[in-house]
């Protein structure tokens, strides 16, 4: 099983991965491999209506942007990530109505 270390094209984050799970991803992304958090965000980008390949390439251009934008660390970028990540996750889960028996 060969490792590489591969950089993602959005936040630069580096991994070591398999070359198959690196051609892999690649695939899905137009030759450009992504981190799993970006890749969740390109995906949920691709979510709002975007499906064909310039599409994927809008939502890699509009993820990559807010990539590059100054915060104070990559890592605050990641952290930054996973919280709206976790929130879209949070809001998709809350029912649409209020309980029953609860009076506002």
């Amino acid at each position: 099983m060969d490792i590489e270390s591969v950089k993602c094209a959005c936040c630069d984050l580096k991994e070591d991965c398999t070359k198959e799970y690196i051609e892999n991803v690649k695939s899905n992304f137009g030759g450009k491999w992504l981190c799993g958090l970006c890749s969740e965000a390109v995906g949920d980008e691709l979510g709002r209506g975007r499906s064909s390949q310039d599409g994927v390439e809008d939502a890699i251009k509009a993820h990559m942007a807010f990539c590059r934008m100054p915060l104070s660390s990559p890592a605050v970028r990641v952290a930054d990530g996973m919280k709206e990540m976790l929130r879209r996750s949070r809001d998709k889960m809350r029912p649409a109505t209020p309980s029953k028996g609860r009076s506002f």
